[in-house]
């Protein structure tokens, strides 16, 4: 026995849904019948099927595993496979749960007729707009497998560069998370210590070490009320991140940052350029294209200069003089667009732009780690300085007045 869900229609017209049992989806619908009523849909699920759909809608599948996806749909489809056998074939060899019953609802649904692009679309949070805009271009064009490719070698693309930023991410935060544990090893174990030592001394303490202590007792005896700030302050600005004019500060205060404003406007143009690409390639129509640019970029500033250039290609107005006309694209970026306009070659033109912007990304970040190294290290001898000089102070001022 097969687990089916159904909707129907009574006599009346009101809607009916349910789940029942049957050897096959012709059997649910005589029975129906036979209750009286009208089928509109029959569909098969298994076991639970309703809790892992549901899961499917609000997760989110990694780009790894989109990657793959897409690879391995390309090679069958370029093998002679029919699509629906390639992506239960595909589904059956998915290791992720919720990519396999997403491609198997799509390959149902495909059996009764619907078009890729389609049930693609009714999975937002698996295949965003870009991928349903080339799949749908594909689709149209007749070479979906093209399509497919496309996206794979995008997809593979964007994992790369994510893994390369979080790699650089990773050591910087490894050592402040090194420095943090440090100052808290020394105000909770070594300098009550040292403290209870002064006390047993007596005498008066040097200038530096009294202040060194003042400062603990201030950490120590308001250490709740620091926190608390700290975490008001937090609250305060992620409500006023979401306010449309705390959006727009934030966003322009984003690209300001030292080193990391220069990194953050890169990464955008990597995505911009290496997208703009595949989707042209693809054979998406160039509004659409910026239509998905400015949907996939959260910073307020980048998203009006994509909507600005839009703007300007509707009045009229060509790819390359839009963009300049936006303020935001380098003069790099314009140039060779234009370049790709009059060559008729804009794809891979973007292409090669894109992979410029990456080196660049590359060249940032290995800035960015040869100067945190040596501010890392010096914070952490600074830190250390300036505890072993208040502590051990008062004791080289008590031996010079044994002395």
């Amino acid at each position: 026995m097969r687990n089916y869900k159904y909707i129907a229609r009574d006599i009346s017209g009101a809607r009916r849904e349910g789940l029942t049992q049957a050897i096959s989806s012709n059997d649910v619908l005589s029975w129906l019948r036979e209750q009286g009523f009208t089928p509109v849909s029959v569909n098969e699920i298994a076991v639970g099927a309703e809790r892992t759909r549901s899961k499917a809608q609000r997760g989110r599948i990694k780009s790894a595993d989109l990657a793959a996806l897409c690879w391995q749909l390309t090679t069958m489809l370029e093998g002679g496979l029919p699509i629906t056998v390639a992506l239960d074939t595909t589904a059956e060899d998915s290791e992720n749960r919720q990519l396999r019953q997403v491609l198997e609802d799509i390959s149902d649904k495909m059996k009764k007729g619907k078009p890729f692009s389609e049930c693609a679309a009714e999975y937002p949070r698996v295949f965003n707009q870009l991928c349903c805009a080339i799949i749908l271009a594909g689709e149209t064009c007749g070479n979906l497998a093209q399509a497919l490719r496309k996206l794979a070698e995008y997809f593979d693309g964007r994992d790369k560069l994510a893994k390369k930023v979080k790699g650089a991410v990773v050591y910087p935060v490894f050592v402040v998370g090194f420095i943090i544990l440090i100052v808290i090893f020394i105000m909770a174990f070594i300098i009550p210590r040292f403290r209870v030592i002064f006390d047993q001394i007596g005498g008066k303490l040097p200038a530096f070490t009294q202040g060194f202590m003042a400062f603990y007792d201030f950490v120590r005896f308001n250490l709740h009320y620091i926190i608390g700030a700290l975490l008001l302050a937090i609250i305060a600005a992620v409500l006023f991140n979401k306010t449309k004019q705390g959006h727009c500060i934030f966003s322009r205060i984003a690209l300001k940052l030292p080193v990391f404003g220069k990194l953050f406007q890169q990464l955008f143009l990597v995505t911009f350029c290496r997208t703009m690409a595949t989707l042209l390639g693809a054979g998406v129509s160039v509004l659409e294209v910026l239509d998905i640019l400015s949907g996939m970029s959260g910073n307020d500033i980048v998203k009006a200069a994509v909507k600005s250039t839009r703007e300007q290609i509707v009045e009229g107005s060509n790819i390359s003089l839009s963009l300049a006309a936006a303020g935001f694209f380098p003069n790099m970026v314009v140039k060779m667009v234009q370049v790709g306009e009059e060559s008729g070659s804009l794809p891979t033109v973007l292409d090669r732009t894109s992979d410029h912007y990456e080196r660049k990304v590359e060249s940032t970040i290995a800035t960015m780690m040869s100067l945190l190294e040596p501010i890392m290290i010096i914070t952490v001898g600074a830190i250390v300085l300036v505890v072993v000089l208040a502590l051990y102070l008062p004791i080289f001022t008590m031996s010079d007045m044994a002395k």
